[in-house]
């Protein structure tokens, strides 16, 4: 196990901030070699590619993702715990799996693969060219997709609609009555959307609203002819409901970006008699709907994920490997059945 979280600091000191992954894909692909695993590049641009492993036709597959956001900091070992960029999101999930592929391996099981990829942090890329170019022997009837979890499963996930809003006004000299001012159309807007309810689902609770970016204009004296904003919904509805909504919002001046994007909530398998949570995060899951019924675990906190102090603990990852090979071959005697 020490060697193990020796490599897991290594990955760690590999940076692979989205868009360029493909450093650490090497150091994936060199370690599931290692094993005796084909392993594939699936390329997405030059440079960039999922990672692919299998040892037979896989029935079920371990999926988790190759890049970490923005900034890079390196791994630090601290008792218990690994501290780095991607320690629980998603490279200790990497790691987690690594150990399970050993287990089952020793066991004489191999109708398994793994599935790492490119770009979930943003657009999940890597995920829609993974389920576009999914063939033989490629057969996953399951899909156990790692996040930080706590090591819980989860039922069902918020969807997400993600859209950039653009305000027109008319440039003019603001001691003039000129106008419409982009700013203030889109700050008009902003209210009526932090004012809406966006649903409420049994068991995911509210949708909600953010305002991530505003901004526009070239001066406080000059009316503004052009202001944006990027907003993300978590969704609990279906799309075309929360689209709708969104829209009534708008006015006259202010229109929705056509590169936005979203998905509806997400239900997740959950094997008999373990404990459940929902979350609100997004995922690859509902970029790979050819890829099997997904699972969704992992170890680490989601609270530390993103952060200044990302980190995770090395008995969660022991424990999560363990879950891993038990879940994995629970599903393979279900299959078989």
């Amino acid at each position: 196990m020490e060697r193990d979280f020796k490599t897991l600091l290594d990955w760690i000191a590999i940076p692979s901030v989205t868009g360029a992954e493909g450093d650490y894909g090497d150091a994936l692909a060199r370690e599931f070699s290692a094993l005796g695993l084909a392993v594939e590049r699936q390329e997405l641009a030059p440079g960039r590619f999922n990672v692919l492993v299998r040892a037979d036709a896989p029935s079920v597959v371990f999926c988790t993702h190759l890049d970490t956001v923005p900034p890079y900091f390196g791994p630090r070992p601290e008792g218990n715990w690994i501290h780095g960029r991607g320690a629980c999101d998603a490279k200790g999930q990497a790691l987690a799996m690594l150990q399970a592929a050993r287990a089952l391996l020793a066991a004489g099981e191999r109708r398994f693969g793994l599935l790492f990829t490119v770009g979930e942090e943003t657009d999940s890329a890597g995920a829609a060219l993974a389920n576009a170019r999914l063939s033989e022997p490629w057969n996953p009837h399951h899909v156990i997709v790692g996040e930080p979890t706590g090591n819980r499963f989860v039922r069902a996930g918020k969807g997400t609609l993600k859209g950039k809003l653009v305000a027109r006004g008319v440039a003019g000299h603001s001691s003039q009555n000129v106008g419409p001012s982009a700013v203030h159309e889109l700050v008009h807007c902003a209210h009526r959307l932090l004012s809406q309810t966006w649903g409420e689902h049994p068991v995911l609770g509210p949708g909600s609203l953010n305002i991530g970016i505003m901004k526009g204009g070239v001066a406080a004296n000059v009316v503004a002819e052009e202001a944006e904003a990027d907003v993300m919904i978590r969704t609990v509805e279906p799309l075309s409901d929360v689209r709708a909504r969104l829209e009534r919002c708008l006015g006259p001046n202010v229109r929705v970006a056509e590169n936005s994007k979203g998905y509806a909530p997400v239900e997740f398998e959950v094997p008999a008699g373990e404990e459940s949570i929902t979350i609100a995060f997004g995922t690859d899951v509902p970029h790979m709907p050819r890829w099997g019924t997904p699972l969704l675990y992992g170890p680490g906190s989601i609270l530390d994920a993103h952060t200044d102090h990302e980190k995770v603990k090395t008995s969660d990852i022991e424990e999560a490997a363990v879950r891993h090979a038990k879940t994995a071959r629970e599903l393979l005697a279900r299959s078989k059945a």
